[in-house]
Parts: structure tokens; sequence; C-alpha cells
């Protein structure tokens, strides 16, 4: 494939890291048996071509053939951004009239058949990412009566090439990283009692978009989580203006974010002394993670770190019935998670060198909640921990 010729300036990333890419994702589709593949998949997308626009509310796509560079289609007025981002040259940029959006009477999956005929496509095997946020029921239908045999599903496909993280991708955690450190430390400057909690997101967001060390915040896939009280005792509940209160624990679930890879960190904010059955939860959440952690190696499972954990926390009284983690990298909304590796029990997925996990030992009691997280990347020698934050209950104020 010839990719000499390409200004890899926009991208960040070499030629040679985007055709190992390619490479992965073709190995992947010989052996699934399919001969030209539709990403719609932002997160996908943006690995496999650059592209990087928030355009992803209409449909657009990044399709790969049997050769060649892939060829980014999409709503014509986004073409602009693919030529801004995309590593592929403008021959391989498709778009369709605006005519064609959020129409009834039309699809734009119309458009992208014809591009497949054009292309000599259409007779092939066609993969679709059918249980994807961003590929719809009515899309398939309109494509599927396109194409001469009935699209296969290629869920996951690409997700799963990413798995194991380039040095290039890993110095993007590794910025990401030193981004939320900076945010959670923002929290502990202006976090206080009778702050209102949409004020103190609005220092998080700020601090997040800042960034730190001359590296500049990218925004989150997901908004912060920033419940407290009774409100903690629930997952994935964002803000609202109540002032923050002393006497309730306050859990913060965010991410830092460098040109799309997010790296999330949890910590939980007292402004008294915690209640002892808080300081239990820390000290078992604490020793389920550095048992858990010792399991985080190449060649154990992703189960294996799960029953670490689960069996520890067990031994101090507590008990969780969800995932302890998953894989994370790049993201797009509404999830920072890869879709792929969950750290539990019967994911007997063979850990690797450079796979990267947001380990999630949360714990939601019946007055509030505690979050004592780590990303973690496995290495030749085991976890390593993205961030440096100090992994205990703070106490301020």
């Amino acid at each position: 494939m010839e990719l000499a010729n390409i200004d890899f300036d926009v991208a960040d990333f070499s030629a040679g890291e985007y055709a190992a890419r390619l490479d992965r994702i073709r190995t992947a589709m010989e052996v699934a048996g399919i001969d030209v593949l539709v990403i719609s998949d932002p997160s996908n997308k943006a690995w496999a071509s650059g592209y990087d626009g928030w355009s992803f509310y209409v449909h657009q796509a990044v399709v790969i053939g049997p050769d060649g560079p892939p060829v980014w289609w999409g709503r014509q007025m986004d073409a602009a951004g693919a030529l801004r981002t995309v590593w592929m040259e403008p021959s391989h940029i498709e778009s369709y009239p605006d005519i064609y959006v959020q129409n009834p009477d039309k699809h734009p999956m119309e458009t992208l058949g014809l591009l497949l005929s054009a292309r000599g496509w259409a007779k092939g095997r066609v993969g679709v990412e059918m249980d994807n946020y961003y590929y719809s029921a009515r899309a398939h239908a309109v494509l599927s009566a396109l194409l001469q045999e009935p699209p296969v599903d290629a869920t996951g496909l690409v997700n799963w090439c990413r798995a194991v993280k380039s040095p290039a991708e890993l110095e993007r955690l590794r910025r990401a990283a030193r981004i939320v450190g900076a945010m959670h430390k923002r929290i502990l400057d202006v976090a206080r009692p009778g702050l209102a909690k949409n004020a103190l997101v609005a220092e998080i967001l700020h601090a997040g978009a800042m960034g730190t060390e001359g590296h500049w915040g990218d925004y989150p896939a997901i908004v912060p989580m920033t419940p407290s009280g009774l409100d903690a005792t629930a997952p994935h509940l964002t803000w609202n203006d109540r002032p923050m209160d002393r006497d309730e624990p306050h859990f913060f679930e965010i991410a830092g974010v460098f040109r799309r890879y997010h790296c999330p960190l949890s910590r939980t904010l007292f402004f008294r002394e915690p209640p002892a059955k808080y300081r239990r939860a820390e000290a078992a959440v604490q020793a389920a993670t550095e048992a858990a952690l010792e399991q985080a190696r190449p060649g154990n499972s992703c189960e294996d770190i799960a029953n670490s954990f689960n069996g520890t926390l067990q031994r101090h009284g507590f008990e969780k019935d969800s995932r302890c983690g998953y894989s994370i990298g790049l993201s797009y909304p509404p999830d920072w998670g890869e879709r792929t590796m969950s750290l539990r029990r019967g994911d007997k997925t063979v850990l690797q060198p450079g796979m990267v996990f947001h380990f999630m030992p949360a714990l939601w009691l019946d007055d509030g909640g505690i979050e004592i997280t780590e990303s973690i990347v496995v290495t030749e020698n085991g976890a390593q921990c993205l961030c440096d934050l100090p992994r205990e209950l703070f106490v301020t104020g």
C-alpha cells in the first residue's frame, strides 16, 4: 500500500502505524470471511482513518475494501473535515448531498450502496457493525436491499483489533492520565460545603479542557458523573445545582482526554472524617485492588483479575455483582469503553502487553457510594497504573 505521499502532520500518527492497523483489520476480515467492511463506530473510524469530527449524528462510515486505502463516506459538508483529518488522499473521500439528511423519503445508505457498486464491492461479502450506536435498523434495511447478499455482522471486529495499544497510543493515554490527575487536584482545591454542584462541574470541565504540562484536553465521551449522598448509591448520575453537603459522600467519575484517548479515574470525597463503614469499604477496596492488579500480567486472563478482586472483597465482608473493569483507549460519545474485554468471571481473554483497562472496583452502599478506581496498562512485568493519585478516600475542608 502506498502511504509515502500522505501528509501525516495532521493525523499525528505515522504512515507505518496506519498501515499496521489496516493490515490488522484485513487479517481479521479474512478470518471472518468478509470482503468489504463498513465501519460506523466513530472510534473505529478514527482508528482506521484518522477522521475526527462531531458529525456522527448523521450517517457516515469508513469502508475498507480488499486492498488500497480506506474510503471515508459521509455528509457533503463534512467532507471538508475529512480532508483536514484523514490520512487518505482526496480520491478516497466520498460524500452525499444534504437532501439525504433526515429526510423520510430518502436515506444516505442509498448513496453508500451506489458507492459500493461503483467500486465493485457490492458483490462481495459485506460486513457491518450491527450492534453499534450509530448504525440504525433502517440503515441496515436500506443497505441490505442494495447488496447482492445480505450484509453480515462484523460488530467488534475493529474493536478487538484495537485491544493492544502501540507506543504512540500509550503516550496519548499517559498524557490523558496527567490531565485527569490535574482535574482531581482541581476538585480538591475548590470543593467545599455549600458549593453548588454545577459550579464544581464547571471547574472540572475547565481543568479538563485546559489540560496540563503543555498538552490540551479533549472533550470526554462521558460527561462528569458527580453524585452526592443518596444519589451516590447509584452509578451513572450526573449533576444538579444542589449545594454540596458536609455530611454526605461525593464521588467523581471523570476522564482526562488527549486527542480522543481517554484515561478515566474516580475518587471519593468527604468534608469530615468518613463513617466507619466507609473506612471499612475503603480498606476492602484497597486490599482487593492490590490483589487484582497482581493478576494483571501477560498470560493471565481477564477472569483471573476479577476472581482475585471478588474473592478478596468477599473476605473483607463486601460484594460487587457487576464487572470490575473494561478495556479503554480511543473513544467518542456515548462511551469511553472499547466494548471488548470485561474484568469479570467468564471472560477468559488472555492478557497481553499493551492492553489498557479502567479497573473499576466501585461499591454502592445504602447511603452513598465509594469509587476509587485506576486506569492500568498491562506490561511485560505486570500492571502499571497510569495515574499517581493516592488510592484512598479524600478528606478536605
